[in-house]
């Protein structure tokens, strides 16, 4: 176990930290889970986002075409 500093906004650790201590959690563990979260090869993700990425995906578009005809209509 290594101890770092880091600088956030007093707002924010504020915050955070009320959510820690009203959870019964530990903020130096979460920290660690979320760093770990964002260096994994896959990371995990949540099943909400997978279903609005779907929408996203199956949304009403406006096809634009390529480099040249966005030329065409803006240039």
């Amino acid at each position: 176990m290594v101890l770092k500093t880091f600088n956030l906004e007093e707002e924010t650790y504020r915050k955070f930290s009320e959510f820690c201590r009203q959870n019964g959690i530990s903020m130096s563990k979460q920290i660690d889970i979320f760093i770990k979260a964002q260096i994994e090869e896959k990371p995990k993700v949540r099943e909400e986002y997978l279903h609005r990425l779907d929408n996203i995906r199956r949304g009403k578009f406006i096809k634009v075409g390529g480099i040249e005809d966005l030329k065409k209509r803006y240039a």
